[in-house]
């Protein structure tokens, strides 16, 4: 005699539900090992990130990824409490650190690093006219500008050297020298 699906089910036993998250606001973060890879709990790690937001399976890839790259960034639709968030990823054996764009005022970050417009300008690879409207209020840079300017304002120097090429030389090589 067959049995109904219902009755099959109710066998397997009872299913774990998330307790989900009912309000709160969006937040990115990266996610990185704080213990090693092996004595991470990846169930608490998932049910954490599945209870803001993501569905198991999304939470389930989330932390594949973190464990195979060591880091992953997700979003996180529903962050009710980030002490709350943070204390829970800390007991599963994980870091989370928060990705905003930031909030630049170019003209005090140009004149923190003591540059001229055209320095300032030259120095990050910027149109001057840009630099000036976003200076003066009169335009707004855009999320790659504003995490462009983000990683100038915590690395400046470091933001300038990724820039510099070095120049192609007129010599010919040493094995056509020898040639000749």
């Amino acid at each position: 005699m067959r049995s109904s699906l219902k009755e099959r089910l109710g066998r397997l036993g009872p299913i774990r539900d998330v307790s989900r998250v009912v309000s709160g606001s969006p937040l990115t973060l990266s996610l990185s090992p704080s213990w090693e890879p092996a004595e991470i709990l990846t169930v608490p790690l998932a049910l954490a990130l599945a209870k803001r937001g993501l569905t198991l399976l999304k939470a389930k890839r989330v932390t594949e990824e973190m464990l195979d790259r060591g880091r992953v960034v997700v979003r996180l639709p529903l962050v009710e409490d980030e002490a709350a968030l943070a204390d829970e990823l800390t007991a599963a054996g994980c870091s989370g650190f928060r990705l905003d764009r930031p909030e630049i005022d170019v003209r005090a970050l140009r004149e923190r690093l003591g540059l001229t417009q055209d320095q300032f300008a030259l120095r990050y690879a910027l149109d001057v006219d840009t630099l000036r409207n976003w200076e003066s209020k009169r335009r707004h840079p855009d999320a790659a500008g504003l995490a462009y300017l983000g990683v100038i304002a915590r690395l400046p120097e470091q933001a300038s050297l990724a820039l510099e090429r070095p120049l192609a030389s007129a010599r010919l090589p040493m094995a056509e020298d020898s040639a000749r």
